[in-house]
């Protein structure tokens, strides 16, 4: 018998998800057909998502360690680090530059009346923090007990400590060569253990989008599609060609190349709204399909993956204008640049989880004055677009990844 390669496993496993979930749409949802196949799907879904989770604090922990510990020199640190963090600035800023713009153009929200989102706003209650609050707690995520950090997985808090510790095992030098042979084996275990995890990947993405489909309101979808349109399409308008010119210009790399070898993370990051719980997935590509080194692969994905939000940062800049739309207040010039401030400082603080937009989403809108209340109005299409989002945020670390190895190998 042929061997069916992952990926094409993952791809008969996305359209029969698709499929399947239409399939269950035009059934009666009471059904004991339905009610089986949702609860089965919700087993394995949840299976895969936990067994990610299983890895993924080992994972960030040891492979920045020990990408950080292989670079050896202060300089090649220095290098890669401030690499790593102009790339993913550098598109943030367009992201949001992005949103702003098609939401200025396109204008999403006029029109529409927010009494008939009154029902849902009942129920939602707006949790309550001020850009003040948000930077505080944002500064006091950063530095905590590591033991804490790695049992509650506080992914930004471990990245800081094993970013130091890998630091510290460079100052050392041979005196640390024992614990980084140790790390090294370590890494080598979680990742055996993820290629072991992705063999549930077709199932796991089948069953998440078959619930994704079912979940959506096709009604409260139809009235709001102007604005999921918008947001897709300057998402994909991003991914599609902004960050594939970035990719080309630096390295020459063309774009065909780069998703034959990236299509695994991607379609994990669409079905699973998590850059977090795609990471193992995410540095499998990175390393064994685009080639970069392990070194700085194992340095960049986490970081970015803690970091480097463009999708969330654009969807925020349009949400913030489409409820402002929406509740007939005209944002000026010197509004949207807080809007667009905010909106990097909440995309830099979200953690890589599904919907993780929406909290900080609340940081975005009070910053501007907008009513907080009116995030309800996004919760039901938010798990949608935050596949879009999910997926350009994964695109832009493993675009990253390259773009940094090239950046540092230059003279």
């Amino acid at each position: 018998m042929l061997k069916i390669s992952l990926n094409m496993q993952i791809l008969v496993g996305t359209l029969a998800g698709i499929l399947l979930g239409l399939g269950l749409v035009m059934l009666d949802q009471d059904s004991s057909i339905s009610q089986n196949s949702l609860y089965i799907a919700n087993l394995i879904s949840t299976l895969f998502i936990d067994l990610l989770k299983m890895v993924l604090v080992p994972l960030v922990f040891t492979s920045i360690v020990v990408g950080v510990a292989n670079l050896r020199a202060h300089q090649q640190i220095n290098r890669v680090w401030l690499a790593a963090l102009s790339f993913f600035v550098l598109t943030t800023i367009l992201a949001i530059m992005l949103g702003l713009t098609v939401a200025n153009v396109f204008r999403p929200g006029e029109g529409l009346q927010i009494a008939m989102f009154q029902d849902t706003m009942q129920g939602f209650a707006a949790k309550q923090m001020s850009l003040r609050d948000f930077f505080a707690d944002f500064l006091h995520s950063l530095f905590m007990n590591p033991l804490a950090a790695l049992a509650e997985g506080h992914i930004l808090a471990i990245v800081i400590f094993a970013l130091l510790l890998g630091i510290a095992m460079v100052v050392g030098g041979e005196r640390y060569h024992n614990i980084l042979i140790l790390m090294k084996e370590f890494l080598e275990l979680i990742l055996m253990l993820v290629g072991w995890i992705m063999r549930l990947a077709p199932l796991g993405i089948m069953a998440l989008l078959l619930q994704l489909i079912v979940a959506q309101d096709i009604t409260l979808l139809t009235t709001l599609i102007k604005f999921i349109v918008i947001v897709i399409g300057a998402t994909l308008f991003h991914g599609l060609v902004i960050l594939p010119l970035a990719l080309y210009l630096t390295t020459g790399m063309t774009p065909l190349r780069f998703w034959r070898g990236a299509r695994e993370a991607l379609i994990t990051a669409f079905a699973t709204s998590s850059s977090a719980a795609t990471m193992p997935v995410t540095l499998r590509c990175v390393e064994q399909h685009l080639h970069v080194k392990p070194d700085v692969a194992g340095f960049v994905v986490p970081l970015g993956a803690t970091i480097n939000m463009d999708g969330t940062a654009l969807y925020e800049a349009v949400a913030a204008l489409f409820i402002a739309n929406l509740v007939g207040v005209e944002l000026d010039l010197t509004q949207q640049l807080i809007v667009f401030l905010t909106a990097m400082l909440a995309a830099i603080g979200a953690p890589g989880i599904p919907s993780a937009g929406m909290v900080t989403m609340v940081m975005v809108l009070q910053s501007v004055g907008l009513p907080v209340e009116a995030i309800a109005i996004l919760l039901p299409i938010d798990r949608l677009l935050d596949t879009f989002r999910t997926m350009v945020n994964v695109e832009g670390d493993m675009i990253g990844s390259l773009v940094v190895q090239k950046w540092i190998r230059s003279p």
